[in-house]
């Protein structure tokens, strides 16, 4: 039997019944990413219906799901269970590996269960053939893999839907439902960026057995288009302007440029545009977008004033440290088969429920975008990159928007210089759960952090962690 009428034959089965959670086989991983981890995976319908079970007509997918077991003593059981959800959307959970110092740190004598959510990683893919791990570019697209993925996504519109947050929510319930059982230790989720976005739609669809979930860089009110993602250029500039802000604020910076920041800033845009030289030497040749990206790392964001006092002066130095530093950083994340972000997944998923523009707005052009961001001295490339789609969106179902009627205790992390999932929208999202009466939210701000709280604040997410699995109240920190 082949592959395909095996999958067809699964999902038929799957169909006939209610889809009940079935519980994980671990056993040593194939690969070599994570030496000592183990992994599993799930085979879920391809489409759930609106009670979460197999519609009949789709192929059957598989999830895959990697284990590092507790740091005890032989023969002694874990003291609990952590579930890591990815951000993204797009992104597998590769970009935890390299953290599990900081994790076993946070929650000591746990075991991390860290799925790929699908579409992502080494669970099923959007496109089979082109981001199989043995295709030309491996799980990143390459060369002629894009002309025919999206290509191959455009024949069957209605497959971009299985794909959908909803759909992968049913597949994070029935794993974490799996997992449950007699005797077993308190379970705990986590979720970063687009994560913490899963880990609520996946709280709408029920309870989920756990005695905690833990938010990092939370997502906006999902209908508030302040904040959808046509507006990341916007937030990118605010917490880019509070930088330089800082500069003028600070005795030190401010007498070693002389001026104000951002007059220094608009100096050197206007030199970069007249120079192509100047120009040349910028990373993506767009001085806005780089610096933009500097705001993400902590090390880099603290060079930016004097990045623009040497490229005002003609000089590279400065420029050659910070591309070091970002460089350095993004190895931190570590570098595996499985963490190339799937860009159809990013599109479909953006598009259907994140960017508002899109519906609002649907002959919104590069033009628009240019007269938009004229007057913003940062900005992310984001807006553009969504710009026509080029692949299928699917419909919003009921969960658009909404919150889950009830939630576990939860604790919020969020970076007041967060350039992604901004400070305020974060605050706007726990006052909603809070009015909502879904359960006890508390908020933890790491002021000076950015995105990604266990990455770029490690400390300070151990200190929220480790208080918030012991039933202390939450804690600001500052980085």
């Amino acid at each position: 039997m082949t592959v395909l009428p095996r999958l067809s034959l699964l999902a038929a089965l799957l169909a006939a019944t209610s889809l009940h959670a079935e519980p994980l086989f671990f056993t040593p991983c194939s690969d070599t990413a994570a030496p000592g981890s183990l992994c599993s995976g799930l085979n879920v319908p391809g489409s759930y219906d609106a009670e979460g079970r197999a519609v009949g007509d789709s192929d059957a997918m598989h999830v895959f799901v990697r284990k590092f077991a507790a740091d005890v003593p032989a023969g002694k059981p874990a003291r609990g269970t952590l579930w890591l959800v990815a951000g993204g959307p797009g992104e597998s959970g590769a970009s935890f590996y390299s953290l599990l110092p900081t994790l076993r740190r946070s929650f000591p004598g746990f075991e991390f269960l860290i799925p790929d959510h699908r579409g992502t990683g080494h669970s099923s893919r959007l496109c089979k053939v082109e981001e199989s791990e043995h295709s030309p570019g491996g799980r990143a697209l390459a060369g002629a893999e894009w002309g025919s993925c999206f290509a191959g996504i455009n024949l069957l519109p209605e497959y971009a839907a299985q794909f959908s947050i909803t759909m992968a929510a049913r597949d994070l319930k029935s794993l974490i439902e799996g997992e449950r059982g007699k005797n077993k230790p308190p379970v705990y989720v986590y979720g970063v960026s687009y994560g913490t976005q899963l880990v609520l739609r996946t709280l709408q669809l029920g309870p989920l057995p756990v005695k905690g979930v833990i938010l990092d860089s939370l997502v906006p009110p999902q209908t508030d288009a302040r904040w959808d993602l046509s507006q990341r250029s916007h937030v990118v500039n605010q917490v880019g302007m509070q930088v330089l802000a800082r500069c003028d604020a600070d005795a030190a910076c401010h007498a070693a440029l002389g001026e104000p920041a951002a007059t220094l800033y608009r100096r050197v845009l206007d030199k970069a545009q007249a120079d192509p030289a100047l120009l040349a030497k910028i990373p993506g040749k767009n001085l806005k977008h780089f610096l933009g990206g500097m705001l993400d790392v902590p090390a880099a964001r603290a060079r930016i004033p004097y990045l623009l006092q040497e490229l005002d002066q003609g000089k590279d130095g400065e420029l050659a440290s910070v591309r070091a530093t970002l460089t350095q950083a993004a190895a931190g994340l570590g570098s595996y088969p499985q963490s190339p972000l799937s860009i159809p997944l990013v599109n479909i998923i953006s598009n259907s429920e994140n960017n508002l523009q899109a519906s609002l707005r649907p002959d919104w052009s590069a033009a628009d975008i240019d007269r938009d961001e004229a007057e913003l001295l940062f900005t992310s490339p984001l807006p553009r990159i969504l710009l026509g789609g080029g692949l299928p969106t699917y419909p919003r179902d009921a969960y658009f928007g909404a919150l889950p009627a009830k939630v576990p205790p939860t604790l919020v992390l969020q970076g007041t210089l967060d350039p992604k999932t901004p400070y305020a929208g974060a605050q706007a999202q726990v006052q909603a759960l809070t009015q909502s009466k879904a359960g006890k939210v508390a908020l933890s701000t790491v002021h000076n952090a950015p995105h990604f709280i266990l990455w770029t604040a490690p400390a300070c997410f151990e200190q929220a962690s480790t208080r918030f699995i012991a039933g202390k109240p939450a804690q600001d920190c500052t980085l």
